[in-house]
């Protein structure tokens, strides 16, 4: 192979951001001359990737906001175009966050770039006439789900599982010991609330996680909340939240319909921290998470868990029409069965998460059942070394391209 191999690969979101920095290692580590450019976010800068543009910082949720900031992609695109042209990367890299990687695709064809999918979107989940596109623009998709790759060949597409990146990020992963030393010595039970990763995320899903806390501390003295925020900006809209709401305070309903009093404001039993998830997961007896790659990380940890996603009241007549699976988490979804109660709705779940968590933490055997069933699943799936199978995929993969055009 000539030096001076050069693959570019875009990520637009946090999840997308880690993915392509394991994978940017992953090259290095086989090919040290590689360059490597992009879209991304910090960590894959950290991991010697030139960014055009720091897309992951400012993620982008829902179609509105998108339509919003349609002017900037048009002049992200031309930038990305004008680099395709002048720099000619042997390979497009695209990581999930299909909106605008569809048009990076369709760009790197139009000038004979290859492009490969790694952590494809879900397409079997919802969309799945998307598939076309997929089959069109991309010559190989690497799949992170056993049962991803099946779906793709049997509509045309060229595919494999490789095993799911997150797993060799969980077995990276370092924990703050005097941060988990000093939660414990404080007592008590701890609940976990994982909000997103996103800031939409955190304002459509927040209130219901808290709302759901101040329902479990009711009868329970002994519980703590620690909420996990990904950006001190979530951290800072928290807490503002939380400093009105205890001015305004609501009436707590529970899981059948009746009002139960007063909200309580949960003051030091609730506490905000930044970074800290993965410590916050391992000390919570149980979680309450917004729906994403959080839940695999639940899994690692096997921690029992709700989930929850909050979705306009526009949407729920389409959810039919568009959603393609019995299952929105992929812990249940790789299970096949609800290990993780699920409440996607559009009104506020608060009693019945309440429900849901309270059983776990007064019946210590059905928590048992859930704990062992999540430590079996876990022994299945999580393989690590996912990039590292990517990455010489990739590279070999321009190796057959350069001894076919010698």
């Amino acid at each position: 192979m000539e030096s001076g191999v050069h693959i570019f690969i875009s990520a637009g979101e946090p999840s997308g951001d880690l993915h392509g920095s394991n994978l940017a290692r992953a090259l290095r580590h086989l090919r040290p001359d590689v360059y490597l450019s992009g879209l991304g976010g910090r960590r894959m800068q950290e991991s010697g990737c030139h960014l055009l543009y720091p897309l992951a910082e400012e993620p982008v949720i829902g179609l509105w906001p998108a339509v919003q900031r349609l002017p900037f992609f048009v002049r992200l695109l031309r930038q990305v175009e004008q680099w395709l042209v002048c720099s000619r990367p042997d390979l497009v890299v695209l990581i999930d966050n299909p909106g605008f990687n569809w048009w990076v695709a369709r760009r790197a064809r139009q000038y004979g770039i290859p492009v490969w999918y790694f952590v494809p979107p879900q397409l079997w989940a919802w969309g799945g006439w998307r598939v076309r596109k997929m089959r069109r623009l991309v010559e190989r998709v690497l799949c992170g789900l056993p049962f991803e790759a099946a779906w793709f060949r049997r509509r045309g597409v060229r595919a494999e599982y490789i095993g799911h990146p997150y797993c060799d990020a969980l077995h990276q992963q370092r924990y703050d010991e005097t941060f988990l030393h000093q939660q414990r010595e404080r007592g008590g039970t701890i609940v976990g609330l994982l909000p997103g990763s996103r800031r939409r995320e955190v304002e459509h899903n927040f209130p219901s996680l808290y709302r759901t806390a101040q329902l479990l501390s009711l009868d329970r003295p002994e519980l703590r909340f620690l909420v996990a925020c990904y950006r001190q900006e979530h951290a800072d809209w928290i807490r503002r939240y939380l400093q009105q709401d205890e001015h305004n305070a609501a009436v707590v309903v529970s899981a059948n319909g009746q009002a139960r009093g007063q909200a309580p404001p949960l003051g030091e039993r609730l506490e905000v921290h930044v970074g800290r998830t993965a410590e916050i997961i391992q000390l919570a007896r149980v979680c309450a998470a917004v729906s994403g790659s959080v839940t695999l990380e639940l899994l690692y940890h096997a921690r029992p868990a709700c989930v929850l996603y909050r979705i306009p009241a526009w949407t729920k007549c389409l959810a039919p029409l568009l959603l393609r699976c019995r299952y929105i988490t992929l812990v249940n979804l790789l299970a096949e069965r609800e290990l993780f109660p699920e409440f996607v709705q559009v009104r506020c779940p608060a009693g019945a998460m309440a429900e849901a968590l309270g059983n776990w933490l007064e019946n210590t055997e059905r928590w048992q059942e859930c704990h062992q069933a999540l430590l079996e699943l876990r022994q299945r799936f999580f393989q690590p070394g996912a990039c590292q199978r990517a990455a010489s995929l990739m590279l070999e993969r321009l190796q057959a391209g350069y001894a076919a055009a010698a």
